[in-house]
Parts: C-alpha cells; sequence; structure tokens
C-alpha cells in the first residue's frame, strides 16, 4: 500500500509541476531520487524532501522521518550530489563550514508522507 501511496504521491508532483503557474519542476535525476527514497529509504510516516537556497544555491534535504533515532537526513544538490548529511547520532548541523539551520533558506516542501 505504501508503494501505491508513494506512486501516486510522486505522479501527483510530477503532473503539477506542468502547470504554466507551477514553481521550477523538479529535475529528472531528483525525480529519481525521490522516488527511490520513498520506496526503500523513507520511514512510514513524517518524511519529507524539502527545497533550500543554502550557500546561495538550490539543495534539497531528505529527511526520512521518525523511525530511527539516528537517520541522517541527505542534502542534494541541484545536480543530485550530496553535499552533506544533517542529524544522525552525532547531531550534526554542519554543511560546507555552515550551520544549516541558521543559513538555509526554506523555498518549499516537494514531498511528504
Amino acid at each position: 500500500m505504501k508503494k501505491i501511496i508513494g506512486i501516486l504521491t510522486f505522479a501527483l508532483v510530477a503532473l503539477s509541476s506542468c502547470s504554466k503557474d507551477a514553481e521550477d519542476p523538479v529535475t529528472d535525476c531528483l525525480q529519481d531520487k525521490l522516488l527511490t527514497f520513498d520506496t526503500n529509504v523513507a520511514c512510514n510516516n513524517g518524511a519529507t524532501v524539502k527545497e533550500y537556497t543554502f550557500q546561495n544555491k538550490t539543495v534539497f534535504a531528505f529527511d526520512p522521518g521518525v523511525c530511527g533515532a539516528d537517520l541522517t537526513t541527505e542534502v542534494l544538490n541541484e545536480s543530485c550530489g550530496t553535499i552533506g548529511y544533517l542529524g544522525g547520532i552525532t547531531n550534526n548541523d554542519t554543511i560546507a563550514g555552515d550551520h544549516f539551520g541558521n543559513t538555509a533558506v526554506f523555498v518549499r516542501q516537494i514531498w511528504g508522507n
């Protein structure tokens, strides 16, 4: 059931990005990453993918949700390259020398369950 809901959610995100009034669509590599994230990584609830501006670049935070105490949020650039991880057992909050929570500017939520 989770896979069906995930696929429908993914399809809705993809279709909504076709609207003339929609914000910039998500790149193909990020759509592929989102599909893999939804089916293989994300917890059953609380998982999100959010877009931020960080260090004058667009980045995406893949937060797996609340099914593990030491899970990390992977932060990717627009080319799907990993630029760092937040949280985890060390509760990391720094990427490329900057405190993510203090400097990242939230743009939109791409996906959530």
